[in-house]
């Protein structure tokens, strides 16, 4: 039992993290379907409530099954670092409707009723048509659930990569397995990553490596899977989603911005986590041209540092910065 991810020499140097606005939006209609899910998101399904009930996402909900197994060709594995909700969607598109249709009668099979429903009977007779409808669908959840927070989501996720590749970098792969979730065990004399769960995968991943892929929306499970060809993948639940939804309540201080300025005093303490120029015009309600000026000159005064990640910069403080920003030591 189990889920099994086998590495060779090769895979330990292929090991890469990417993030998925697809995968958000699929996770987040998941969510909608699944209370166990909604603990950490009670504010966001306050806000979403009635963009929600406008959507018919049935067809989707029956191809998540609680056990067993959901179509390959609705969640190709992203093949960037950072990719869009648009260029993922054209991947989904751009499915082939003949394997399409076993995919679908595989999934449908796992919840009861749903092979033999009016809606799977649809899809299994028209495959490419079910591929048009289930996308088109998606973007409507993306555009209704998703678009408007995608900034604070991204932020967060983009946050997670850059802490988990300082672990990756600083302890190597048994160090990051061991803290991205309780159910991943490294075994290093096999170079095996096993996740403790119902049902049976083994992979090899003859030279693919292995994604890591961070979610808001997965917890409090861990997802693993994907059959040949697909990229080998593992999904987790990101760091800060307890506060995630929640509005900060520490204003910049008086003292801080005098010294400073007070845009660029805000600028510094809206970097709790590490964050983009887009991100951080989004949350302080300024134009990316200002907060691209502002960050330039903190970052060299030596309160900021930047690491470049896919297309996108993220700054975060130094530790004077957090000093200066927290009033505490910098040690």
């Amino acid at each position: 039992m189990g889920y099994h991810f086998r590495f060779g020499a090769a895979d330990l140097l292929r090991c890469r993290f990417s993030l998925s606005p697809r995968w958000e939006t699929q996770e987040a209609v998941r969510v909608l379907l699944r209370p166990h899910r909604q603990t950490y998101h009670l504010p966001w399904l306050r806000q979403v409530r009635a963009a929600a009930e406008g959507l018919d996402l049935r067809p989707l909900w029956l191809l998540m099954p609680k056990k067993g197994h959901n179509p390959d060709f609705l969640s190709p594995p992203p093949l960037g670092p950072s990719v869009t909700f648009e260029e993922e969607l054209a991947r989904v598109r751009a499915a082939d409707p003949e394997p399409v249709q076993e995919d679908l009668r595989r999934s449908l099979a796992c919840t009861p009723g749903a092979l033999d429903s009016d809606i799977g009977q649809r899809m299994l007779a028209d495959p490419a048509r079910a591929v048009r409808e289930l996308a088109d669908l998606y973007e409507q959840a993306w555009a209704a659930l998703i678009a408007p927070h995608w900034p604070r989501l991204r932020a967060l996720l983009e946050a997670d990569i850059l802490f988990h590749s300082r672990r990756l970098a600083a302890g190597g792969l048994e160090s990051l397995f061991d803290g991205l979730h309780p159910e991943l065990r490294w075994q290093g004399d096999s170079d095996t990553l096993t996740i403790d769960k119902h049902g049976h995968h083994d992979r090899t991943l003859d030279g693919q490596g292995l994604l890591l892929m961070p979610s808001a929306f997965v917890w409090p499970e861990v997802v693993g899977g994907y059959d040949p060809p697909w990229q080998p993948t593992l999904v987790y639940p990101a760091r800060g989603i307890g506060a995630l939804w929640t509005a900060p309540t520490a204003g910049t201080p008086d003292a801080l911005a005098r010294l400073l300025g007070r845009a660029r005093a805000d600028v510094l303490c809206a970097l709790g986590e590490p964050a983009s120029t887009t991100t951080l015009a989004h949350r302080l309600g300024l134009a990316p041209s200002s907060v691209s000026a502002h960050l330039r000159v903190l970052r060299g005064a030596g309160l900021l540092v930047s690491a470049r990640h896919g297309h996108q910069v993220l700054y975060e403080r130094t530790p004077l910065a957090i000093a200066l920003t927290t009033g505490g030591s910098a040690a």
